[in-house]
Formats: C-alpha cells, sequence, structure tokens
C-alpha cells in the first residue's frame, strides 16, 4: 500500500512521538508498503534547530515543511506555530499524489481533522493514531472552556475526524472508553499501547557509569524523572518531595527533557537554591540507555483529570531497562494497570510525606540488595506492539478498497 503519516515530528527529533512514528514508518517500509511523511523542518522542543527538507530514510520518503518557530514561552506563540504548520500541510498534502491510507498522529493537536478532510480525495482511507485526546486535553487543563464556541468548534472537528477514520488506535483501555463514549463503535477502536525502544533502550551498565560521572552522581542515591514536562505531569508533589530531602545529600533529583514545564523546574531549583535537583535536556538516542540506567528510582506521573486523554509513554523506557519506578497519580490508569502486573512503589498527588517515604523505602532496598525490578517489559517492545500497528493500518487500508473507497462518515 501507498501510506502517508502527517506528524509534526519525525526522525531525527527526540521526543517520544517522534521515535514512535519512526520507528511505525519504518516498520511499514520493512513490510513492503510505500511510506510518505510529512513533518516539520524545525525541533520541537528546539524550534532553533533545522532539518533537511527531503530526505530518504530507511526506505521513508521524509517531506519537511516549513512553520513558524516562535517556541513554547506562551500559548500564543505555541498556537502560532501549530497553525503555520498546518497550514503548511494542508498546501503540501494537496499537492501529492493520492495514498492508499493516510495515517494521522496528533502534533498539532487535530491534524487528524485535515487528514479526515483529505478522505477520499487523496487518501482512500484514514487511520487516527490517537496519542492523546484534544480539545479534552485543553479542557481538563482549564485553557479551554467545552461550552465555549471555540470549546464546542473543536470538539466537533475531533468528533469529524474520529467518525472519518476507518481504523482509530487508542492507547489504553481508558482512552478507548472515552473515544467509544463520543459514539465510536467499539469494534473501530484498536488498542495498541506505545513500545518501548528496546531495540537501543536496554540497562547500560558503562553508559549509567559514564551519565553519573559526567554529572557528578556517582556517590549519589539518583531519582529521575525523564521525557516530557508538561502540566499533564505535574511535578509539584515531586519537587516539594524534594525540599524536603534538600539536606540529605545521599539523594539527587534529576530532571531530564524538556516541555512547556521544563524552565519552570529549573527555576525553581535555582530560587530556592536546591543544589539537589539538576534539570538536564533532552538525550538523544544513543545516550537514552545511559541516562536512563543512570537512574535508581525513575519517576512517572499521570495528572488526576488527564486518565484517557493522556499517555504518559516513559514507563516503557523504564521498563526496557528494569529500574524501580515510583508511580505518582491517580489509583486507576494505565500505568496502575502495569503496577498490577509488576513491582513498584505508589503515591497520590500532594502526598509529599508518601513520596519521600517510598523514596528512602527505595534506598534502603537498594542497600540491601533488593531489587524491585519488573518482569513485563516484553509485552511493550517494539517488535511486538509494532506488527500489531501495521496490521491495524493494513486492516484499514483493505477496509476502504472493500468498499469502494468511502470511510464511514
Amino acid at each position: 500500500m501507498n501510506i502517508l503519516l502527517l506528524n509534526q515530528v519525525f526522525y531525527p527529533d527526540v521526543v517520544s512521538t517522534a521515535q514512535h512514528a519512526s520507528d511505525l514508518a519504518r516498520g511499514l517500509a520493512q513490510a513492503g508498503h510505500k511510506v510518505t511523511v510529512v513533518c516539520s523542518s524545525r525541533g520541537y522542543d528546539d524550534p532553533r534547530i533545522r532539518f533537511p527538507k527531503r530526505e530518504i530514510w530507511n526506505d521513508v520518503n521524509i517531506i519537511r515543511i516549513r512553520s513558524t518557530g516562535f517556541g513554547k514561552a506562551s500559548k500564543w506563540r505555541r498556537a502560532a506555530d501549530f497553525g503555520t504548520f498546518m497550514a503548511s500541510c494542508a498546501f503540501r498534502l494537496w499537492s501529492l499524489p493520492q495514498f492508499d491510507v493516510v495515517i494521522a498522529m496528533t502534533s498539532p493537536p487535530l491534524i487528524s481533522f485535515l487528514a479526515s478532510l483529505a478522505v477520499p480525495a487523496r487518501a482512500r482511507s484514514l487511520v487516527f493514531w490517537s496519542m492523546d485526546l484534544n480539545p479534552d486535553e485543553a479542557i481538563a487543563a482549564g485553557w479551554l472552556s467545552e461550552k465555549s464556541l471555540a470549546g464546542r468548534v473543536l470538539s466537533r472537528m475531533l468528533l469529524y475526524s474520529l467518525k472519518r477514520a476507518a481504523v482509530v488506535v487508542a492507547l489504553d483501555r481508558f482512552m478507548k472508553d472515552r473515544i467509544q463514549a463520543k459514539g465510536i463503535p467499539a469494534e473501530k477502536i484498536s488498542v495498541v499501547p506505545p513500545w518501548s525502544h528496546d531495540d537501543r533502550v536496554t540497562f547500560d551498565p558503562a553508559g549509567r557509569e559514564e551519565f553519573r560521572a559526567i554529572y557528578k552522581l556517582s556517590r549519589k542515591f539518583v531519582v529521575m524523572y525523564s521525557g516530557n514536562h508538561s502540566p499533564c505531569h505535574p511535578l509539584e508533589t515531586l519537587l516539594q518531595a524534594a525540599e524536603r530531602l534538600a539536606e540529605n545529600e545521599d539523594v539527587a533529583f534529576c530532571f531530564v527533557g524538556g516541555g512547556s514545564e521544563f524552565a519552570k523546574v529549573k527555576e525553581r531549583a535555582r530560587s530556592r537554591g536546591l543544589r539537589n535537583v539538576l534539570c538536564i535536556p533532552y538525550q538523544p538516542i544513543e545516550k537514552l540507555s545511559g541516562s536512563l540506567s543512570a537512574a535508581d528510582l525513575h519517576v512517572v506521573v499521570m495528572g488526576e483529570p488527564y486518565v484517557g486523554i493522556v499517555h504518559p509513554c516513559k514507563i516503557y523506557n523504564v521498563l526496557a531497562v528494569k529500574k524501580p519506578f515510583l508511580y505518582i497519580g491517580p489509583n486507576e490508569s494505565h500505568v496502575t494497570d502495569i503496577i498490577g502486573q509488576s513491582d513498584a512503589y505508589t503515591s497520590s498527588h500532594g502526598d509529599v510525606e508518601g513520596v519521600v517515604a517510598n523514596i528512602l523505602r527505595a534506598m534502603k532496598n537498594t542497600a540491601l540488595h533488593l531489587p524491585r525490578g519488573v518482569e513485563v517489559e516484553g509485552l511493550f517492545s517494539r517488535d511486538r506492539l509494532v506488527p500489531q500497528m501495521i496490521s491495524a493500518i493494513e486492516q484499514g487500508g483493505w477496509h476502504a478498497r472493500s468498499t469502494g473507497s468511502r470511510c464511514a462518515a
């Protein structure tokens, strides 16, 4: 099949959706499909980074388009970057030949709506890969009123996209329930969680020691939050725990990654003189094993209102390096589903004492050589889940052919 993938980020960008999109595109090409990707020419976390306009990578044809690079310092800047990318994407989409399947992800929000308008003129069918749900996320965050004109219009755009899709891929059962509650038939929704990058991310003893030496962490118990720093993953409880443990010279807190809240974490540490807090930018994929292996305890955070809306996927790479983790979040989420099959520490938002107690307990277990590893990492491997994604996409393509190139309206 001739397949088009739309997403703002792609190889060689290092953010999570870029890595997952790249894995899928490569897998589709290896399965014999012709794959084209339309993405941004700018780096997602640092728009000053520019990538080539055209590139062939692992038999994937990459077309990178222009957009503004105002960054994430304010909502209007983000909106401008999203809007100009969407406009460029629409122009390029209508200049391309027809595809059998267009796969729409969710960066920027509602790019799936643009893809849905292209069916059937530019693509016979749509596969909606829902990495998150918007405007649901903006409404849950309080950035947008559900009853406002913008809220109603954006919700209808999302619903239109979901209805036009031949296949909707949700990341967990909670997201499937939310999509189904919008009137989408259950049989049209496939649940495929994001995979770990286990072909490139494994426990790396040498990389662990190198990372810890570079950042002077060799004698520390390292508590690490690695990934996107977003309001959907509130870090306040973890930061308060870091303040409580500021005088404990044996513990260091590493915040690795980027996102809209990353600068706030850096400023919090600076303004309060937290010498036990270290902020480090996103690590390139070739260094990711070392940085993740450097932690003694990883932290996975899930915001209370966002279950089924967003899906923190950092947990899968934590499983790949077989490190213990502390979960801060609601009692029911995709993370607690995994915890039910593994071994982890848990706390709720606001329970600073509980977080501190869990960190000290994890330190004690490490000192006593009592590892709290997990045994479910294989369930979320790339080799297991990418074929499931390919199967869902092929299902959407063959469905369109059998129904005269029309998606459900």
